[in-house]
């Protein structure tokens, strides 16, 4: 058998991206919006395409084959079903729906390989072939082949597939299986999308807001939504109450029932939060929780495998996963970092991958298939300093040895440092590839981080990055999180005590009282969001935070991803430019180039730049 090379496209819905594999073994995976500065990005990934074929050094015509991640005549079939059932209500949302199916994408095949056609040079009978995966299964292809088990059940929740909002699957060696599923319209992550446009924010990118919101507020409407909202049976198992949702049949979330359940209308979009929605932002995750933790505990009961790999939009909601680490009934769990729509272009290519009979599965003895899950573009030194000196940048260059100390000093001294060096991160997180870090022992550092370099909501709490062997000294989990993907508590060790007064504070006023000796990564719960950093898979993040640590004696610092509000993670030497000069950040490192923001030449910072951007 010669060597295969497979292509996986995501499109046309949110967050498309594409992702090439050869032999099974993931060359290359980006998401378009990295590319076209345009976040959540849904249209034909050209620009994701042609960095993949360019990273594995190959063309269009020497691909064995085109795969889509998601059948849209199955797609359809549900949008002309939920019409019927809802028939005459749903007509404005249908009639709205119905112009863009008729002219993309009931005749995506064709589309499709219009696209590609034009994008290869070549005739549209020359275009490899094209396959069409299932949207759950390139879910949880995405999830199990990637992940270091041979063996494991895979649980996929996110809003819908075609019809599937929740599905069950059985992997074992390159077998997958599907086991069973719940069906639209009840679907946990439309569910958690419904409390996110109630409580002010933006479905399909908002919902790690409301995760980060809980915190903040007390579970007080638990009771009403398991005896209004949801029917949660003891399996997992659940139905919604339609009567209090508009998804099926309008242009919103939830409808009048919804907002007299609780006491008033949705909160406008960027108008001053209340303890409302604080305690139902802590509500509904309680209750996702509850979900997530049945639904796995059951699937153990049914199976007996003792591995569990997820995937979807809702194995995002790192709050859930850290429970089920502490809480489930498995020994393992692996979650796919680009758990959303994106990853599925890596799961359809691994789907068409595996079914070849002379295909192969090998598990590496200690990590997965993702390589840190840094799948994206890198540059070479002479193209950074190229681009610099376009940009009429000032900048040094430092070898290792005298950049790793001169950064920790400089994190020391609670400076903002933009960090961009190796492949870019495929999936949702910045891990060190493209990160914005501080010192997580500042006080801070939060909220300059949140309104001077981000430009967001002031209770949105950061992630640390720890040495991946220090992770025990620091917070309450004896496992690794390369995706920072879980949330753990910070020991006890670590915890201040709380001031008098402190229980009458108002929700976000607790923001400001430092909690822990690393009060910039610690949520007013005592939680983190915790990447590790390992040796291995990122060598130079690694060293950085080892330094700091020689410096400081502290083995950790906060990372957040290397963009502004409503723009996305940075991807080339010019966008980072562009965000540090932006911003109030203090220094830009990019591989070994440092930049001082005191040096550079002067800069029209005209805030109109963020009107290009849709602010969620």
């Amino acid at each position: 058998m010669g060597v295969k090379t497979i292509l996986g496209l995501s499109a046309y819905y949110h967050d498309s991206a594409a992702a090439l594999i050869r032999d099974g073994e993931i060359v290359a995976a980006a998401q378009e919006e990295r590319f076209t500065r345009k976040k959540h990005d849904s249209a034909f990934p050209k620009n994701a395409i042609e960095y993949c074929l360019r990273e594995a050094g190959c063309s269009m015509e020497e691909l064995d084959s085109v795969v889509f991640y998601d059948k849209p005549l199955v797609k359809f079939e549900r949008l002309l079903e939920t019409y019927l059932a809802y028939s005459p209500n749903g007509f404005r949302s249908f009639a709205m729906a119905m112009p863009v199916w008729l002219k993309e994408k009931l005749f995506l095949k064709n589309t499709l390989k219009d696209e590609l056609a034009d994008l290869g040079g070549m005739k549209k009978k020359e275009v490899p072939e094209l396959l069409f995966a299932e949207h759950h299964k390139s879910h949880a292809a995405s999830a199990f082949y990637a992940s270091p088990f041979p063996k494991a059940v895979v649980l996929c929740l996110d809003g819908v597939g075609e019809w599937a909002t929740t599905s069950a699957w059985l992997g074992d060696g390159k077998e997958l299986e599907a086991l069973w599923q719940i069906d639209f319209p009840h679907s946990l992550g439309l569910l958690y999308s419904a409390f996110t446009y109630f409580t002010g924010f933006k479905v399909n990118s908002g919902e790690y807001k409301l995760m980060g919101l809980a915190p903040y507020g007390e579970p007080k409407y638990v009771d009403l939504i398991m005896d209004h909202l949801i029917d949660l049976k003891p399996d997992g198992s659940f139905r919604l109450d339609m009567q209090y949702f508009n998804y099926c049949t309008g242009l919103t979330m939830t409808n009048d029932k919804f907002a007299k359940l609780f006491g008033g209308p949705a909160r406008a979009p960027e108008s001053e939060l209340s303890q409302r929605e604080m305690d139902i932002a802590a509500s509904i995750q309680v209750v996702t929780e509850e979900v997530v933790l049945r639904l796995a505990r059951t699937l153990q009961e049914e199976t007996g495998v003792d591995y569990l790999c997820m995937a979807g939009g809702v194995a995002l909601n790192c709050v859930a996963n850290g429970r089920l680490l502490r809480e489930g009934p498995f020994k393992d769990v692996w979650i796919q970092p680009a758990a959303g729509d994106a990853g599925g272009a890596l799961g359809a290519a691994q789907i068409a991958w595996y079914r070849e009979d002379e295909a192969e599965r090998t598990i590496g003895e200690t990590r997965d298939a993702m390589r840190g899950s840094y799948l994206g573009p890198r540059f070479a030194d002479n193209a950074i300093e190229s681009s610099l000196n376009d940009l009429n940048a000032s900048f040094t260059r430092l070898d290792d040895a005298e950049l790793y100390p001169k950064l920790a000093r400089i994190l020391a001294d609670e400076n903002v440092v933009g960090w961009f060096q190796g492949r870019m991160e495929f999936g949702p997180r910045a891990l060190g590839g493209r990160s914005i870090i501080g010192d997580a022992r500042s006080q801070k550092m939060q909220s300059v981080m949140n309104l001077k370099i981000k430009y967001r909501e002031s209770f949105r709490p950061f992630a640390p990055s720890v040495l991946g062997e220090r992770v025990k000294e620091y917070f309450g989990m004896d496992h690794t999180s390369p995706y920072m993907l879980i949330v753990a508590p910070i020991e006890d060790q670590l915890r201040l005590p709380m001031p008098e007064g402190y229980e009458n504070l108002f929700g976000i006023d607790k923001l400001n009282v430092p909690r822990s000796e690393l009060p910039a990564v610690t949520h007013v719960d005592y939680s983190a969001r915790i990447q590790t950093v390992h040796e291995d898979t990122n060598s130079r993040y690694y060293h950085l935070i080892k330094a700091f640590e020689a410096e400081t004696g502290c083995g950790v610092v906060v990372n957040t991803s290397f963009n502004v509000r409503g723009e996305p993670i940075v991807c080339t030497p010019e966008d980072a430019y562009r965000c540090f000069m932006r911003t109030e950040m203090d220094f830009l490192v990019i591989e070994n180039y440092i930049l001082a923001k005191g040096d550079q030449p002067a800069w029209d910072n005209d805030e109109s730049w963020m009107e290009e951007f849709e602010l969620d």
